[in-house]
């Protein structure tokens, strides 16, 4: 299994394998992510898979053994991609895979890979890949929901988003990404900007006092509230860690 080893410059290395980079290329440009690669806090780049096959067609899929719909991804284009790509960056921390077939992915999981030095995200398409490739090379299996989609490129794009975000230097203010939904095991709690009042509706009267230690308190109410009525699933998991940690 692979291992990084060594620092990096930037405290996250993240290369996406696509056949479909201008999909992926685009999104990383702009926005956190877009800054973070500009200041070096992170690399992030997207690999074309097809720069990655020996023949003059540059072909990544074949027909699946045994007959069945669609086509397979091969083997081949994929594991010459991790070698060279691991020979010019470093070994992997982590070689992701994105299919309906993973485990869920969740804020837990987006730390875990915030805190690693290089990552390697394969993006599926067609019927899947040739499973050797998973046996072989993959060490984490992801899925963002319970859904089937064309490709692995948006679920890439979303563990990724995730993930730097994660990363220290990349969101100004640490305290945000703190008090952020799930962080704690339960929902966020509501926000209000300017005005004060719009179109009739104000803004909760705690808020506008000035006492913190009261704006904090309701700040909690809210988000026991809210995750009660909309994720209750979440707050019986959050009971159950507060017993085990007590």
């Amino acid at each position: 299994m692979f291992r990084g080893s060594g620092k990096a410059e930037s405290a996250l290395i993240v290369d996406i394998v696509t056949i479909f980079p201008q999909m992926v290329e685009p999104a990383l440009a702009e926005g956190v992510i877009g800054r973070a690669r500009a200041k070096g806090v992170v690399d992030v780049r997207a690999r074309d898979l097809r720069a990655y096959t020996s023949d003059k067609h540059r072909v990544v899929d074949d027909v699946a053994f045994g007959g069945g719909p669609g086509m397979v991804m091969k083997p081949e284009p994929l594991f010459r991609a991790i070698e060279e790509i691991s020979v010019e960056r470093g070994a992997p921390t982590a070689v992701i895979l994105t299919t309906p077939q993973g485990r869920p992915f969740s804020h837990a999981e987006a730390v875990r890979f915030s805190r690693m030095e290089r990552l390697i995200i394969i993006c599926g398409r067609y019927e899947g890949i040739d499973e050797r490739v998973a046996e072989a090379l993959v060490t984490d299996e992801i899925s963002i929901g319970d859904y089937v989609l064309t490709g692995g490129e948006l679920p890439a794009l979303v563990v990724v988003d995730a993930v730097v975000r994660l990363v220290p230097g990349v969101v100004g203010d640490d305290a945000s990404v703190a008090a952020d939904s799930f962080a704690d095991g339960l929902l966020d709690y509501p926000h209000y900007t300017r005005p004060a009042e719009f179109k009739g509706m104000k803004v909760p009267d705690i808020l506008l006092s000035g006492h913190h230690a009261e704006i904090a308190r309701w700040r909690r109410e809210q988000q026991l509230r809210r995750t009660e009525e909309r994720r209750p699933d979440l707050l019986r998991r959050h009971e159950l860690n507060k017993e085990s940690t007590s």
